[in-house]
C-alpha cells in the first residue's frame, strides 16, 4: 500500500509503483470517481475521435458548450463502465 500527502494547492503525488502499474506518463488525463467514502482513480485512454458519433446534433447552429458538456460526460462514462 502506499501513501502520499495532499499539498496546500490540493495536489496529490501519484506514487511511482501505481504510475509503472498503470502505465501512467506525463500529460495523461485520469478521472476521479467518487464511490461512497472511497475515490477511484481511472486512467482516461484514447483520444476524442474514439467518440466520434455518439452526440448528434440537434439544431444548427450548434451550441458547441453544451456539445462538449455531452462529450465528457460520454467519455466519463466509457472510463467508468470500462474499468
Amino acid at each position: 500500500m502506499s501513501t502520499s500527502t495532499i499539498t496546500r494547492k490540493g495536489q496529490v503525488t501519484i506514487p511511482k509503483e501505481i504510475r509503472d502499474a498503470l502505465d501512467l506518463t506525463e500529460g495523461q488525463r485520469v478521472l476521479f470517481v467518487r464511490r461512497g467514502d472511497e475515490v477511484v482513480l481511472k486512467v482516461i485512454r484514447g483520444n476524442i475521435l474514439a467518440l466520434r458519433g455518439s452526440v448528434k446534433p440537434s439544431k444548427r447552429p450548434e451550441n458547441f458548450e453544451k456539445v462538449r458538456a455531452a462529450v465528457k460526460k460520454k467519455l466519463a462514462s466509457r472510463v467508468v463502465s470500462n474499468g
